[in-house]
Parts: structure tokens; sequence; C-alpha cells
């Protein structure tokens, strides 16, 4: 597949259903892999990290680098690993003094001892203060790099996954990964707490959905397919996408990758 026909594909019904469930496993173990699913399909990528970096930027030095979640071939890192720091990391410079997203492409280098830099990289990265959120895509240097065209796809991508990726990084802060995993209630509160931040955010745009639509609308970004979601509503499925068609023309976005964009405030 093409990746021109795949950034088409990216408006269709299984990528916007991937994308929700992307968002609505952020904070837990199956996030790593759910972002993998979904850009894999698009960019062939064989692993993707999740990392924290806090750095001192006064004296130019990495204090602390925590892993947030892996996923793909030759995992061999656990989730939320501390990391020893290293001062000499290819991407420091870059990051230590970014305001704007990043996108930092590193070529595959044979004879490097460390695993992942034997590989092509592509890394997204984002600030928040001191932190620095990075999402890092491998590829075998068996396989070519990434290319123009993939680079400016992921760089369009990284609108909604950074957003996405600092909200994981809040939520594993805020909770222990033990009680995101095995406690229930956690599970509705994080439902809960994504209605009132799409209701909140509808309030703050000053723009009226009629009641199906917000419920088309939440129920795609947590995670619902269009079938699942015209069976609960007991309509027809092409219902749910006039439905979502008329919510995204008054938010003033795009298909469904457009919503969750606007979700996620990006």
């Amino acid at each position: 597949m093409s990746l021109t026909r795949s950034i088409g594909n990216t408006q269709g019904p299984h990528f916007f259903a991937e994308m929700g469930e992307l968002i609505s496993s952020s904070g837990n173990e199956h996030f790593a892999a759910n972002m993998l699913h979904l850009v894999d399909k698009w960019v062939p990528i064989h692993l993707v990290d999740l990392s924290e970096w806090t750095l001192d930027e006064l004296r130019d030095c990495v204090l602390d680098i925590k892993l947030l979640g892996s996923a793909g071939l030759n995992e061999d890192l656990s989730v939320a690993q501390t990391l020893r720091p290293v001062g000499d990391h290819p991407l420091l410079r870059q990051m230590l003094r970014m305001q704007d997203p990043l996108l930092i492409q590193m070529k595959a280098k044979a004879d490097s001892a460390h695993p992942r830099r034997s590989s092509h990289q592509c890394n997204l990265v984002s600030r928040q203060g001191n932190r620095r959120c990075v999402i890092s895509f491998y590829r075998p240097a068996t396989q070519r790099g990434f290319s123009l065209a993939q680079l400016s796809f992921l760089k369009c991508l990284s609108d909604t996954l950074l957003p996405l990726m600092e909200r994981h990084a809040q939520l594993l802060r805020q909770a222990p990964q033990a009680e995101a995993e095995t406690d229930p209630v956690h599970t509705l509160l994080e439902q809960s707490q994504w209605q009132r931040e799409f209701y909140k955010r509808l309030s703050l745009s000053d723009i009226t959905l009629s009641a199906r639509e917000q419920e088309v609308c939440l129920g795609l970004l947590t995670g619902g397919t269009v079938p699942q979601i015209a069976e609960k509503l007991s309509v027809k499925n092409s219902s749910i996408e006039t439905y979502l068609k008329r919510a995204a023309a008054k938010l003033g976005v795009s298909g469904r990758h457009g919503l969750a964009k606007w979700m996620v405030g990006a």
C-alpha cells in the first residue's frame, strides 16, 4: 500500500477506531502496543519506545529518563523502568533548547553497542517545562531508513500523538500502574473523566451539539466502533456517520482524525 493511499485511509473508520482505542488506553500498559499497531499500518516500524526525560536546563544535562512503555520486536525494557541518565545521548543537544515539537531522525549505526541505536529511528518530542515526552519509532537496519514522505506523515500525526503521550505520562505520574490495571473503579473514573473533558472542551468552544452528536463523538473518542455505537443507539451505521459529519462541521474539523486532534487540544 502506498503512503498516499495510507494517508487517505486515515479518514476511514478503521483508523479512527484504532485512534479511539489509543486515546482510551492512555495511562495503562496497552498504550504503547496500541500506538505501534496504529502507526505500523501506515509507516512500517518494528518497535516503539515511550519515554519521559527530566532535564537540568541550566547545567545542560539529563536528570532522569523514564521509559513509559515499549512494544514490538526485541522488547527488552519493562514499563516505567528508570534508565540511567546518559549525558552524551544524541537527542540531548536538540532537546535542551527546543521550543516547538520536534521530529528527529537518526539513521542506524552498525557499530553501535546499544540495540536501539543499531536501528533507524524517528523521534517525536514535545516540551512541558523541564520535561520532554519522547515517542521513538524504530526500523531494522536491514530495511531502508524513513523516507521524506513517511517523515512528513509522522510529523502530521505527531499533532495528535504527542498530546496523547503527554496525557499518558501525566496519568502514570498521578496513579500507580498497578491500580490502573487491577481496579475496575479506576476504569470507570477514567471514562467519566474523558466525558468531563469532552463537555468542558465543548463548553469552552461555545459550540452546541445535539445529544446524538455528543453521544457519537464521545463513543468514538473512547474507542467505540461505528457498528458498536449504532447497535447501542439502535440506529443504522449510516446514521452514525451522518451524526459524525454534522458534529465535525460544527467543530470545524475534518473527519475522524480531526475530531481526535480537537479532543486532545491539538
